[in-house]
């Protein structure tokens, strides 16, 4: 693949091709800007740590395309996960489920969990798909920085650290909710894009 500079944002398939080889990716989510590496691979997840940085004891979430992708990293996928999952995927609810004994300490920080959701920007979602394993989507900033919700934002803070830059224009903002599913018990971790109202009647429903 050509050598990119940061101002030349490329391609879903090239950005695919750049996970593929180990890169680290900026994209567009339904919130900010993510930054994306294998999530199978222990090299590509030491170059994410070692380009954004990482808070001690934070886990790392991921994306996947589609229920399928999910149950590659989620040992069980309970049925109030399930349900949330039907309702509001894709969209920006990331579910915290009980991770494959196989997957890195790198994204479960230790906790046996792991954090994931199906993307509702579109792009995020080719960009997992086209890869065919999930991705890591943290947002794009270094620990106590603001996310970026521009390439160019972005690119101030990674420069040519990062392989490739997906550009989806100005992003609004926020961040996905997060809720922890532990049998039948749902818990907001983080509030966020999807409000407690609509996770209440996504569960009742």
């Amino acid at each position: 693949m050509r050598a990119l500079a940061t101002h030349d944002p490329v391609s879903i398939a090239d950005a695919a091709a750049a996970l593929g080889a180990g890169g680290v990716v900026v994209f567009p989510t339904e919130s900010t800007y993510g930054i994306g590496a294998d999530a199978s691979s222990s090299a590509a997840l030491a170059r994410l740590v070692a380009v954004r940085g990482r808070e001690p004891g934070r886990p790392i979430l991921v994306l996947a395309s589609d229920l399928t992708m999910v149950r590659t990293v989620a040992a069980a996928l309970p049925p109030a996960a399930e349900r949330l999952a039907a309702r509001l995927w894709p969209g920006a609810l990331t579910l915290v489920l009980p991770a494959r004994p196989d997957v890195s300490d790198a994204l479960t920080a230790g906790t046996g969990t792991i954090g994931v959701r199906v993307p509702g920007h579109p792009m995020a979602r080719a960009l997992v798909a086209g890869l065919g394993r999930p991705v890591t989507a943290p947002s794009a900033n270094p620990p106590g920085r603001e996310p970026a919700r521009t390439v160019a934002e972005a690119a101030a803070y990674f420069g040519d650290r990062v392989a490739a830059y997906v550009d989806g224009g100005r992003l609004g903002g926020g961040a996905s909710t997060v809720v922890a599913v532990d049998g039948d018990r749902v818990r907001v971790v983080r509030a966020g894009l999807v409000d407690e109202a609509t996770i209440s009647r996504a569960l009742e429903e």
